[in-house]
């Protein structure tokens, strides 16, 4: 049980962590999807003539897609009990709520691979080292945004919260509730971004011969 939280499952701590993990797990898998597709887009980009006109729109088009709109089109073009060869390839609520992201992970990456790409044309290693944290927010926007999975049943981190504030009796115990989940999401990114700095540092080092 959590202080000051009497309504609580003793598990709930371990419900919660459980649920961060499979928000990570989506968040993962749109980011390797992304970082496929972005850097191929970024390559096409910077080619120039028609196929980089046509990954500029395309990239243009991937970064308005709504997650929402892609996720619910996705679970409504793909049949529950499609085969392919007589194996089930429907998508896993977890594999569905990541592929909605990719969209907004692959544009991402174009775009900042594209940049990456020109610092090192121009020789500036510094200046395309810059793609490694832009990429780690990246994978936190997504671990963020893999909360829309608590809409089809996918059960992270906040539908965990979601679910145990639905039964707390009063709004003080709901808020406290919200502060914890805060607390963890918060603390996690924070060393996330930490240990990318360290590695952003220790490489401009390196590349600088400092």
């Amino acid at each position: 049980m959590i202080p000051f939280v009497p309504g609580l499952p003793a598990d709930f701590v371990t419900q919660l962590l459980a649920g961060m993990a499979v928000n990570f797990q989506i968040a993962a898998i749109a980011l390797a999807v992304g970082l496929a597709l972005g850097a191929l887009l970024a390559w096409s980009k910077l080619g120039g003539g028609i196929l980089g006109a046509a990954a500029t729109v395309l990239i243009g088009l991937m970064r308005a897609a709504p997650t929402f709109v892609v996720m619910f089109f996705l679970l409504n073009i793909i049949p529950r009990d499609a085969t392919l060869f007589g194996i089930g390839v429907a998508p896993s609520g977890i594999m569905t709520v990541a592929l909605s992201l990719v969209p907004y992970s692959a544009s991402y990456v174009a775009d900042n691979g594209a940049e990456a790409l020109k610092q090192l044309r121009t020789g500036s290693t510094l200046g395309a080292l810059l793609f490694l944290p832009n990429v780690t927010r990246a994978f936190f926007v997504l671990v963020m945004s893999s909360s829309a999975g608590a809409a089809i049943g996918v059960t992270e981190g906040i539908a965990v919260i979601l679910r145990e504030a639905a039964l707390l009796p009063t709004l003080d115990q709901k808020l406290v509730l919200f502060a914890i989940g805060i607390l963890f999401f918060g603390v996690t990114l924070q060393v996330g971004f930490a240990i990318m700095r360290l590695l952003q540092r220790h490489l401009g080092r390196r590349a600088t011969g400092a």
